[in-house]
């Protein structure tokens, strides 16, 4: 049965992969979201703010790439999660997405990484990184979320995206771990 599944998979994402447009971004684009980091605070270079606007926009393309995404994100999930394709899902373009991002080593700017747990039992949780003014926390930021649109560069004040109620990462694995361990599966 699993092996069938993973045959109608790929012949679903082959069909698919014909209508997969390569992700952009327009100067429009990049400078909206520039404009967006500096209104965060004060404080924020604009400089900097322009640099990582275009490098939230390119490494989302290049990650898109890279992860050789072709179908929906839940399509690609799958793929995933069944080996046959290594890398695409949420957390990892959330990691490379903040990884990149923090190689520029930026004064005003900072780094951080929310999750949203899901709304109700058919959903999965769901990782994103967000960008921040230096000291701010995740609800001061904005998402930069490549996922939902399979490598289109998504991205929101962090309190203004309806989609998911974003929290910060180190709470919510706390809280997984406290539930883990109230069942008896520590795991250790």
């Amino acid at each position: 049965m699993k092996s069938l599944l993973t045959s109608l998979l790929l012949l679903a994402a082959s069909l698919l992969s014909a209508c997969a447009n390569a992700p952009t971004a327009s100067r429009d684009d990049v400078a909206e979201l520039s404009q967006a980091l500096q209104s965060l605070d004060p404080s924020v270079d604009p400089a900097e703010a322009r640099r990582a606007a275009e490098i939230a926009y390119e490494h989302s393309a290049r990650l898109a790439k890279e992860y050789n995404v072709t179908t929906s994100p839940i399509i690609h999930n799958t793929l995933v999660n069944t080996g046959v394709k290594e890398r695409g899902i949420c957390v990892h373009y959330a990691e490379d997405m903040q990884a990149r991002l923090n190689q520029e080593n930026f004064r005003t700017l900072t780094m951080l990484r929310a999750i949203a747990e899901p709304r109700n039992e058919f959903r999965i949780d769901h990782s994103t990184a967000v960008i921040a003014p230096k000291g701010a926390d995740i609800y001061g930021g904005i998402v930069l979320d490549p996922w939902r649109y399979g490598g289109r560069l998504f991205w929101s004040p962090t309190t203004e995206d309806t989609r998911y109620d974003w929290e910060p990462r180190m709470e919510v694995l706390r809280r997984k771990y406290e539930r883990r361990v109230a069942r008896g599966e520590t795991g250790i």
